[in-house]
């Protein structure tokens, strides 16, 4: 064989075995992959953005190995609730992938950025740290149209809105939803929803709903999401589902039994849920939506008005007692207060006695009141009950949902579901309380959300499936964020993959990027 010839057999014999060379090889790891199935020890060999290989992989080489010796090897985590509008801020996504999180579902509680198509861009231009989805948010639409008015939208108004849905699915939204609670999508019928709705489903969309109650109306809100199931045809989340004040604490027996009755009469009624006896939204949520119908300024003009603010504090007495103030000002804790940050972590009832107030429901209005008069803030509200918490969670439909938004370390006061979600669940829910095994748990993280939003290539681990991976100690996982320090990252969790491309290593984060933006069925490139 002359010279010439060696070195070309040499050269094709030395491209077809990098060819063949894996970029990682994790060994030794017991997989669970995603489905209920039981683990099994096997490597796992990745190459590109793929998985190439599952099994024995003894005789193969890698460019980097992780040895899993001890370890559970999953998918990566899906949160179907995420609040994603600090991402061109934070675009590495630290506090969501240091909990194992790979895909986030933006645009929840009816408000999406807008319009879709030229932020998701500008996403794809910063890059990212974990792949995102998104939702069109129908309060934001309904804004877009009508702004803050309390009534029914003209047909005309309807079918700008119905337009603005069909950009948004075009655009690449999975679906739509709706945040019933809050204006202006309170001041919104079942009808306009149902319209609405019904585009999104044309387009294969999903809805998911914060519901118009939670408290008192839990029941009758819970049925018209399964009405605008059934009338607009289209799969409905009741997304991070929970029973909230004292005389609601055990409702969600009610509510499961109406999940379990319409899915029985084949209406597609999943849930969502974090793993949390305290919700986390903005002050306005106590005042009654009326009183801020047309913004802030028609807001302080009622004050003005001795009836109608006294009307406003009755309904914020109201919802103190019955709703999200739990009975008492200490279940109202401040997260972010920029007009008086020291309040940050302090309670309703700190505020009072700082103010030398009594701290009665009544001066509690009073408070709340002036704190949306200075602009509103975020607060949490610890209003719920641990068995309900407990129940929803052991439901067969419910996914893990943090409902957090991306957190910038040491600033504010957040919930501690910003950082702990996931591992919170595999390490007190599972380990340490059995309410799940982990199969269950991690299933609803990853194959389930994954089938929900129709990724047939995500949240398993399969051969020719997105490199999505998160490997975790099932022995010492846990959260460490807490109500009085919530700036604190998981422990256990070791290695997290994101498109074939190391995250977490060895518990320190990398600002990798590797994410990508999803879109949905729907999608039509420009």
């Amino acid at each position: 064989m002359t010279t010439r010839l060696l070195a070309a057999v040499l050269l094709i014999f030395s491209s077809a075995c990098q060819d063949n060379q894996l970029d990682i090889i994790i060994r030794n790891g017991l997989v669970y992959d995603g489905s209920l199935s039981a683990p099994t020890s096997a490597d796992i060999g990745i190459r590109n953005n793929k998985i190439v290989a599952i099994g024995d992989l003894s005789e193969q080489n890698a460019t980097q190995e992780i040895d899993a010796e001890g370890l559970a090897v999953a998918p990566g985590f899906i949160d179907m609730h995420a609040h994603l509008e600090p991402l061109l801020h934070l675009p590495d996504a630290e506090s969501h992938v240091r909990q194992g999180v790979t895909t986030a579902l933006g645009g929840p509680d009816g408000s999406s950025p807008w319009p879709l198509s030229s932020y998701i861009d500008s996403v794809e231009n910063e890059g990212v740290g974990m792949n995102v989805a998104y939702l069109i948010g129908h309060n934001t639409i309904r804004r877009n149209i009508m702004n803050l008015d309390n009534r029914p939208p003209t047909e005309q108004e309807l079918e700008q809105m119905q337009e603005q849905v069909t950009i948004g699915m075009q655009d690449g939204a999975f679906g739509i939803s709706t945040g019933l609670k809050y204006i202006p999508g309170a001041f919104s019928n079942v009808d306009e929803v149902v319209a609405l709705s019904k585009i999104a489903s044309q387009y294969g969309g999903i809805y998911t709903s914060h519901l118009r109650e939670e408290g008192l109306g839990l029941i009758d809100a819970v049925a018209e999401a399964i009405q605008i199931s059934e009338r607009a045809d289209i799969p409905v989340i009741l997304t991070h589902h929970k029973a909230i004040g004292k005389p609601m604490w055990g409702a969600s027996t009610k509510t499961l039994a109406m999940v379990d009755s319409a899915r029985a009469i084949d209406l597609d009624i999943m849930l969502d849920q974090y793993p949390y006896t305290a919700s986390h939204t903005g002050i306005s949520v106590l005042i009654p939506s009326w009183a801020r119908s047309g913004g802030q300024d028609e807001y302080l003009n009622r004050l003005e008005n001795p009836v109608l603010r006294d009307s406003i504090k009755r309904g914020i007495v109201y919802n103190i007692l019955n709703d999200r103030g739990g009975e008492d000002l200490r279940r109202v804790q401040f997260a972010r207060v920029e007009w008086q940050p020291e309040l940050e972590g302090k309670t309703l009832h700190d505020w009072a006695i700082s103010r030398d107030m009594d701290p009665t429901v009544e001066n509690g209005a009073e408070l709340v009141i002036e704190a949306q008069a200075n602009g509103g803030c975020n607060a949490i509200y610890h209003a719920m009950d641990q068995q309900d918490v407990d129940r929803i969670m052991q439901h067969p439909q419910t996914m893990i949902a943090s409902d957090g938004r991306l957190a910038e370390y040491q600033v504010g006061h957040p919930h501690p579901r910003w950082y702990g979600t996931f591992p919170r669940v595999l390490g007190h829910y599972v380990r340490e309380r059995n309410i799940l095994r982990l199969e269950e748990a991690i299933h609803k993280m990853t194959q389930m959300p994954a089938d929900r939003l129709g990724l047939t290539d995500r949240g398993r681990i399969q051969e020719d499936t997105f490199a999505d991976l998160t490997i975790f100690d099932p022995a010492t996982i846990i959260d460490k964020a807490t109500f009085e320090q919530p700036h604190q990252y998981p422990e256990g969790i070791h290695y997290v993959i994101v498109n074939g491309k190391i995250a977490v290593d060895d518990g320190r984060f990398i600002e990798a990027r590797s994410g990508r933006v999803l879109r949905g069925s729907a999608y039509q490139a420009p």
